[in-house]
């Protein structure tokens, strides 16, 4: 009980020596005020160090009960227990009391054994309340703990299988890993980049990017492999890779697997609408398709292909010049020549 400050309200300076002197065996420590608004600026100052207030209700000015109801109107200090000093025991005064929050009452002249045992259980109580807010405090952090713990093993888990269907891809198909590679570092780069963009999206782009053309294996193997150029019939064959991929993709709720379906779904699209699969046009392609249509095409021009060799790299900023507007968002392709050099660096990766 050392510990517990007790604040005492009364007017009359000798109910206050009275109170101390009775509680004083308890080893309480205590502070006083002859007025309400004293005791208001007092709780101002450090409200937070009280663990009861004995609150006289008779007194000139402000009374107990407007006192009692200002305190507990006001954070931190609202919680503390209010005491009512009351030289009548009259159930209404009483009921008025308990209605403004008090949680007892006291009747004058103190009996000893009973305000030292009144005090003694309010005191306990609150302190007990104290305690078991702080463990709930320390419980909830420990489950946001557990809770943000889960998150992430899921999203690693997330992550490697990805990287497990990738890999799949690169052995069914002519993507290699490090084309993979690159298209993520580049779409990150955009996010990076990208004004409306922000972390979250850049890992989103970085990990669900790779299963871009993941619907390419379920694309028949002469197709897919198919070192010249392909008929029109083929052509459309090969442009259901967009829709398969966004049928196996999107029936999950994770975040990773959700982006990936998008960017599977929309990576074809174009600026001026004459994309596939759906003719989608300007702002109606997810930004993540937008992203990684251009970084697809940028890195695939740049590098060799069994159907074609690499273009030079000016030859291929030429061609990605021309499509500002047609191909690609113009936004874009503003910051992939307002930020070449970085782009270039990702382009040198093996």
């Amino acid at each position: 009980m050392s510990n517990s400050h007790i604040l005492i309200v009364d007017d009359v300076a000798d109910n206050i020596q009275i109170a101390m002197n009775l509680l004083r065996e308890d080893g309480y420590q205590f502070s006083y005020a002859n007025d309400g608004p004293r005791a208001l600026a007092m709780l101002e100052e450090s409200g937070d160090e009280f663990d009861l207030i004995l609150l006289d209700v008779m007194m000139p000015g402000m009374d107990g009960f407007e006192v009692c109801r200002q305190i507990k109107n006001k954070t931190p200090w609202h919680e503390v227990p209010i005491i009512f000093l009351t030289a009548r025991a009259e159930v209404e005064a009483i009921t008025r009391g308990f209605d403004l929050g008090g949680v007892d009452y006291v009747t004058k002249p103190f009996h000893g054994a009973e305000l030292l045992a009144r005090v003694r259980t309010h005191v306990q109580l609150y302190n007990a309340r104290k305690i078991l807010q702080q463990k709930q405090i320390l419980l909830e952090n420990k489950l946001v703990f557990s809770q943000n713990r889960l998150l992430s093993e899921l999203e690693d888990t997330q992550k490697e299988l990805i990287w497990v269907l990738t890999e799949l891809m690169e052995a069914t198909s002519d993507e290699t890993g490090k084309h993979i590679r690159r298209v993520s570092e580049i779409s990150a780069l955009f996010a990076h980049l990208h004004p409306t963009l922000d972390e979250s999206d850049a890992n989103a782009l970085m990990h669900a990017s790779p299963m871009h053309d993941i619907g390419k294996m379920t694309i028949p193997h002469d197709i897919l492999h198919k070192p010249g150029r392909l008929t029109a019939d083929e052509f459309e064959i090969m442009k259901r890779h967009t829709s398969n991929a966004y049928t196996l993709l999107s029936s999950s709720k994770r975040k990773l697997f959700k982006a990936a379906a998008i960017i599977a779904h929309e990576h074809h699209e174009k600026w001026d609408g004459s994309g596939y699969p759906r003719g989608l046009k300007a702002s109606q392609i997810h930004i993540y398709g937008r992203i990684v249509a251009l970084a697809d095409v940028f890195d695939a021009l740049t590098h060799r292909r069994c159907y074609k060799d690499a273009w030079e790299v000016d030859e291929a900023l030429d061609y990605i010049r021309g499509q500002r507007g047609r191909q690609f968002d113009p936004e874009l392709v503003d910051l992939l020549f307002d930020n070449l050099g970085q782009f270039l660096a990702i382009l040198e990766l093996s």
